[in-house]
Formats: C-alpha cells, sequence, structure tokens
C-alpha cells in the first residue's frame, strides 16, 4: 500500500491522533458550530486528527462536532477524493437525486434512505485560510450535504420524513440502544464500514 507523499511529511510534522467519536445523546450534536477564525498549529492538528479518525473507521466524512470540537470543519474520502472545508457554504442544486442509505457513525446501527439535492458546490477555506470551491455529484454531494448538517447540530435522521422517522426515533429510544452504542465505540473500526454506516452504497455497514 503506497503512501502519499504529502500524508508522510504531514505525519513527521504532526503527529496524529485517533479522537473519540460521540454519540447521539452528547449535546454538541446539536449545537451548532462557531465559525473558525483562527488558523494555526491547532487547528491544523485538529484536521489531521479528524482525517486519521475518518480514515480509522473507514468513513466518507467526518464532521467536528462528532469528535467533540464545535467548530465549522469537516473532513472527507469518497472515491479516491479526499480533503477538508473550514466555514463551508453550500449552494445546492434545486434538483435531487434518487434517495440512498444513510446512517452515522454518531448514530451507531442505523441506516435509512435520505433525501438529498442532486449536486452541491461548497465554498469555504482550508487549514491555511486558502479559498476552497468545490463541486460535487451523487455521492460527494451527499457526504457534504452530510457533514455540513453537523455543523448545524443536525442529524440525518431529522430529515426522515413517516414511517422512517417513527422507525429511527423508536430504535433510538429503545433500552438496548445504549448496549449497540457501547459495543460500537469499544470496536469501532471493525463494527463501522463508513460514515455512514449501513446501506451497501456507503460501505460495508455492520
Amino acid at each position: 500500500t503506497g503512501q502519499d507523499p504529502k500524508a508522510a511529511h504531514r505525519e513527521d510534522r504532526l503527529p496524529m491522533a485517533i479522537l473519540n467519536i460521540r454519540i447521539i445523546g452528547d449535546p454538541v450534536l446539536r449545537t451548532v458550530a462557531d465559525p473558525v477564525t483562527e488558523f494555526g498549529p491547532e487547528l491544523e492538528k485538529l484536521v489531521a486528527d479528524m482525517t486519521e479518525t475518518m480514515e480509522d473507521v473507514e468513513g466518507a466524512g467526518l464532521a467536528a462536532p462528532q469528535v467533540g470540537i464545535s467548530q465549522r470543519v469537516f473532513t472527507y474520502r469518497i472515491r479516491g477524493v479526499e480533503g477538508h472545508v473550514i466555514n463551508p457554504v453550500l449552494e445546492n442544486s434545486d434538483d435531487f437525486q434518487p434517495d440512498e442509505v444513510e446512517g452515522c457513525l454518531s448514530i451507531p446501527g442505523l441506516g435509512f434512505p435520505v433525501r438529498r439535492h442532486r449536486a452541491t458546490r461548497v465554498t469555504g477555506v482550508d487549514v491555511h485560510g486558502n479559498p476552497v470551491v468545490l463541486e460535487g455529484e451523487g455521492m460527494l454531494a451527499r457526504v457534504f450535504q452530510h457533514e455540513t448538517d453537523h455543523l448545524d447540530g443536525v442529524l440525518f435522521t431529522d430529515r426522515l420524513e413517516g414511517e422512517d422517522r417513527k422507525a429511527a426515533l423508536r430504535a433510538i429510544r429503545n433500552a438496548n440502544y445504549d448496549s449497540i452504542t457501547e459495543q460500537t465505540t469499544s470496536k469501532r473500526a471493525k463494527t463501522v464500514g463508513s460514515s455512514f454506516g449501513a446501506g451497501s452504497a456507503f460501505g460495508t455497514g455492520q
């Protein structure tokens, strides 16, 4: 398995760490994250640690609130495209893509079809404050929308309707759900296939 020279250089500069992923019920997941105003080593380390954590669980994306940091930062890695965006602003297409099953590292074990816009344009900055403009369709657009929702205190279950919403809330209220989250947290890399959880479109699921 070859290593990206840039990644190797980054690791030399910044020893990375696997961060603890917060689970539904943690207030940070329901808090609107603050814009990033300070750029420097601490932010670089956060992005590096988030990237390492995302890769450890073979994730498609990770938002800073999911690791307990209420700042507007997310990382992503989908089909060979990897990066991060700070203070993202989305411009979504008017039309929608076919519903796909989503899950979430912060809501282990659940997966439901979610409606998302077909295409998304993201503007923001990188870890050095340089402008970032990204355009994505399909899965990449879905990741951008899912992760930006996290920055606004929104979880994918909030976007469910009808029977799917009822089933999701019922599962979360289930007395056994705490034990499921504990098992997932203790064996995170083995039990979660992607940041979206269940569904073949998002990785190996459970």
